[in-house]
C-alpha cells in the first residue's frame, strides 16, 4: 500500500514539475515577446494595418530650345469616398446624399442621380470604406468634385479621398521620342533624357500614413507626419522642334522609298556641339517604322568612305601628300595580298590627283597612298596615332546612356585580328567600328576649324521657371589637326559637292560640304544565296563658307532604287539643309554686312507723297539723307541730281486734291473730306486719278483712283 502511495506521489511531483517548467517557459517567452521583442512585433502588426505609403511626384516637363513642350506629366485622380468617416453622422449623410448624388450624375455617366444615391447608401450600410467614385478623373473634374456636398468638407471630415497619379504625354507625338526616353523603375530601365536626368526630372517622393480598410484598399489617416512630394524639375533641351521635324520627315521618306531596314540622322550646332535634332527608325514588320533604339548613339558599324577624310588628314599632317600630287588609281582595281579591292564605279582612269581621288571616293587611290606611307615601312602605329589624335578612339560623352565604345585596332596585334589587309581596309573605313555620332563629332570639328566640341542635349535645368543649373558648351580638344590640314580638308569636302560623288546634290541657294559613304556590311560572310547588304551615309556641314550646322545621315540596308550614299543618304542631308536654310535667319548673310553702295538718282524714292510727319519718320528710320523743306501737313519726295528733297504738297481746300504718289489711307482722307465718292482699283500707291487736281466739283461727285 505504501509503495503504491509513493509511486502516485512521485508521478504527481513529476507532472507538477513539468507544469511549472512549462509555465516558466511560457512566461519567459511572453516576457521576451512583450519586452525584448515588443517593438519589433508591434511594428510588424502595425505594418499589416498601418504604414507609410509613398506619394508619387509629378515628373518635370521637357522643353525644346524655344520652350515648346516635348514631354509633360498630365495628372489624373482616383476618387474614392469614405461614407463611414467619423464626422459623417447618419443624419448628415441622409441630409446630403440627394444633392451629392445629383452632382455626381452631372459629372459622370456611371449612374443617374437615383443610381448614385442607391450606390452610396449601399456603401454606408454594408459597410464599404473607400468606395470608388471615378477611376481617372481629370484635373477639371477633380476641382469640381472638391466642391460637392460632403466632399467639400475634405479628406478627414468629408470622406473625399483623391489619389493623384499621372501619365506621360508627348504633345509632338513621335518627335525625338527615343531621345526623350522613359523611366520604368520596376524593370530598371532608364532610357534617354528621362533616364539620364531622372534625379532632376523625377522629383522626390512624399509620404502619407495610410490604414488598411479592406483587401488592397488603404485610406489616408489624419497624421501630421505626412510629407508632400516635390515635383520634378524641368529640362530645357537643345533640340529644335522645326529641325527635328524636318529631319524626321526626310529620314522616314528615304527609308520608305529605298525599303531600308532603318536609318538615323543627327544635326549638331557647329560652334557649340548642341544637338538640334536626332532621329532613329527601324523597320517593325513589313510596313511599320518605329523608334526602337537610339542607333545614332549606340549602333557601332564600319562607317565606310566617310572615314577617308581621316586618312587624307593623317597624310596631310605628316606632309606625305599634296592635294595636287598624282596617284595611281589603276583603272579602279588593285590587289593587296590575296584580296582584290575595287572602286565603287568604273572610271577608266589610270592616274589622277589626290584631290580628285578623294572627290570621286576612290578606294584604290586612298588605300594605295595609305599603304605606301604607313604600311610598307611598318608605320601603321603612326597612322593609328593620327586616328587617336582625331579622337576617333573615344566616346563623345553625350548626356545619354548607352553610347557604344568605338573600336580601332592596335597595329600588328594578331590577337585583335590585325592582318596584311587591315591597314588598306582601315584607310577606307573598314575594320574599325564607330557610331554615327562619333563620326559626326569628327566632321563637326573640321567644320569648327579643328576644335572638337562635346555633343550635348541639355542646356538648363529649371525649377518654377528659374534656372537652377546651366550646361555650357564643352571643348573636347582645342585642335585635332593643324590649321593648314583643316583648311585643305574643308576644300576637299567642298570639292565632293562641287565636282565629286555629291555633285548632283549641289544647289545655287547655298553652299554645303560633305562626304558620301557606302559600306558593304556583310563582306566576307556571304553564302551562295546571300545578297550583299550596304550602309549608305553622308556627313557634312552647311553653309560651307561659315558652317552653322553639321549633319550625318545613315541609311541601313537599302534594298531598292540604289544603295550608294549619294543616292540614299545625301538627299536626306540636302532636304534638311534646304528647309533649315529657309527657316533659320542665322544661315543667311545680313544685308547690312555688305559694303554700302551710293544710291543713284533713279533709285531714290521720288514721287512718294503723304503726311509730312509719316514720311519724315520713315526716312529717319531708314537712315536716308535728305533735305527737309516741307513745312505743311502734306509733303512729297523729289529727286534733284543725287539729292533727295522733302517738299510741301499744296492742298487746296476748295478743289480736288492731288493724291498721286499717296497711299490709300492718305488719299481717302483727303478725297472723302471734300465730299467725293471714291472708287478704288489696284494695290500700292496712287498712280492716276480720274478728276485732275485743282478741278472744282460738287460734293457727292464720283472720282476713281488707280493704285499700282
Amino acid at each position: 500500500m505504501t509503495t503504491i502511495k509513493n509511486e502516485v506521489l512521485i508521478r504527481v511531483y513529476v507532472v507538477t514539475l513539468l507544469l511549472v517548467l512549462a509555465a516558466l517557459a511560457v512566461f519567459s517567452r511572453a516576457f521576451v515577446i512583450s519586452i525584448s521583442e515588443g517593438k519589433k512585433w508591434r511594428d510588424l502588426g502595425d505594418q499589416q494595418f498601418v504604414k507609410l505609403m509613398p506619394i508619387e511626384p509629378l515628373r518635370g516637363n521637357i522643353f525644346a530650345s524655344d520652350g515648346s513642350i516635348l514631354a509633360t506629366s498630365l495628372p489624373f485622380y482616383e476618387i474614392r469616398f469614405d461614407p463611414l468617416t467619423s464626422n459623417i453622422t447618419e443624419s448628415l449623410f441622409a441630409q446630403k446624399v440627394d444633392s451629392l448624388s445629383m452632382c455626381l450624375a452631372s459629372i459622370s455617366d456611371k449612374f443617374d442621380a437615383k443610381g448614385w444615391k442607391d450606390y452610396l447608401w449601399k456603401a454606408r450600410k454594408e459597410p464599404i470604406r473607400g468606395v470608388l467614385i471615378m477611376e481617372k478623373a481629370t484635373q477639371e473634374q477633380y476641382e469640381r468634385m472638391k466642391m460637392f456636398p460632403l466632399f467639400r468638407l475634405g479628406k478627414y471630415k468629408g470622406g473625399f479621398i483623391a489619389s493623384q497619379k499621372s501619365f506621360r504625354s508627348h504633345p509632338f507625338g513621335t518627335l525625338a521620342l527615343r531621345t526623350l526616353g522613359y523611366v520604368n523603375p520596376e524593370d530598371s530601365k532608364y532610357v534617354g533624357l528621362e533616364g539620364y536626368y531622372n534625379n532632376y526630372v523625377g522629383g522626390e517622393q512624399g509620404e502619407e500614413m495610410m490604414h488598411k480598410v479592406g483587401r488592397d484598399l488603404w485610406l489616408p489617416m489624419n497624421d501630421l507626419k505626412q510629407v508632400d512630394p516635390r515635383n520634378g524639375d524641368d529640362l530645357l533641351t537643345t533640340l529644335d522642334v522645326n529641325i527635328q521635324d524636318i529631319t524626321q520627315e526626310a529620314l522616314l521618306k528615304s527609308i520608305d522609298y529605298h525599303n531600308a531596314d532603318g536609318g538615323c540622322a543627327i544635326v549638331m550646332e557647329v560652334k557649340t556641339g548642341a544637338i538640334k535634332a536626332i532621329s532613329n527608325f527601324r523597320r517593325i514588320g513589313k510596313d511599320t517604322l518605329g523608334e526602337i533604339y537610339n542607333d545614332a548613339i549606340n549602333k557601332r558599324t564600319e562607317p565606310g568612305s566617310t572615314l577617308k577624310l581621316a586618312s587624307i588628314m593623317a597624310m596631310l599632317e605628316d606632309d606625305y601628300v599634296n592635294l595636287e600630287d598624282t596617284v595611281d588609281v589603276n583603272y579602279g582595281k588593285t590587289r593587296f595580298f590575296d584580296r582584290i579591292l575595287e572602286d565603287a564605279e568604273k572610271h577608266g582612269m589610270k592616274l589622277t590627283t589626290v584631290r580628285h581621288a578623294f572627290e570621286m571616293s576612290s578606294n584604290v587611290g586612298i588605300s594605295r597612298l595609305v599603304q605606301r606611307f604607313y604600311g610598307e615601312n611598318k608605320k601603321a602605329e603612326k597612322f593609328i596615332a593620327h586616328l587617336r589624335d582625331f579622337n576617333l578612339d573615344k566616346k563623345t560623352g553625350i548626356d545619354l546612356e548607352g553610347e557604344s565604345d568605338p573600336e580601332i585596332k592596335e597595329a600588328y596585334n594578331a590577337k585583335k585580328e590585325w592582318s596584311g589587309i587591315t591597314l588598306p581596309w582601315m584607310s577606307i573605313g573598314y575594320e574599325m567600328t564607330l557610331t554615327p555620332l562619333q563620326v559626326l563629332t569628327f566632321y563637326n570639328a573640321v567644320a569648327n576649324d579643328g576644335m572638337m566640341m562635346k555633343p550635348y542635349l541639355l542646356s538648363e535645368v529649371q525649377r518654377l521657371g528659374e534656372p537652377i543649373k546651366t550646361f555650357k558648351p564643352v571643348v573636347i580638344k582645342r585642335r585635332i589637326a593643324s590649321k593648314k590640314t583643316i583648311t585643305m580638308a574643308k576644300s576637299l569636302l567642298e570639292g565632293v559637292v562641287l565636282n565629286g560623288t555629291a555633285k548632283d546634290l549641289r544647289t545655287s541657294k547655298f553652299s554645303f560640304a560633305g562626304k558620301t559613304g557606302t559600306a558593304q556590311v556583310n563582306y566576307g560572310k556571304l553564302g551562295p544565296d546571300d545578297k550583299k547588304e550596304y550602309q549608305a551615309s553622308f556627313a557634312g556641314y552647311f553653309p560651307a563658307e561659315n558652317p552653322v550646322y553639321s549633319c550625318i545621315v545613315v541609311v541601313y540596308n537599302p534594298k531598292q532604287y540604289g544603295f550608294y550614299g549619294a543616292i540614299c543618304a545625301g538627299p536626306v542631308f540636302r532636304e534638311i539643309a534646304d528647309k533649315a536654310f529657309t527657316l533659320k535667319t542665322e544661315l543667311h548673310d545680313c544685308i547690312n554686312k555688305r559694303e554700302k553702295m551710293p544710291m543713284k538718282g533713279p533709285m531714290l524714292p521720288s514721287g512718294d507723297a503723304g503726311m509730312a510727319y509719316d514720311i519724315d519718320f520713315l526716312l529717319d528710320k531708314l537712315n536716308f539723307r535728305y533735305y527737309k523743306q516741307a513745312k505743311k501737313e502734306f509733303a512729297a519726295l523729289k529727286v534733284s541730281g543725287d539729292s533727295l528733297k522733302l517738299t510741301d504738297r499744296n492742298i487746296d481746300v476748295n478743289a480736288v486734291p492731288n493724291v498721286v504718289g499717296m497711299r490709300l489711307k492718305d488719299a481717302l482722307h483727303l478725297l472723302e473730306n471734300r465730299g467725293l465718292k471714291v472708287g478704288v482699283n489696284g494695290y500700292g500707291v496712287v498712280r492716276r486719278q480720274s478728276i485732275p487736281a485743282g478741278a472744282r466739283v460738287a460734293a457727292g461727285a464720283y472720282i476713281a483712283i488707280a493704285l499700282e
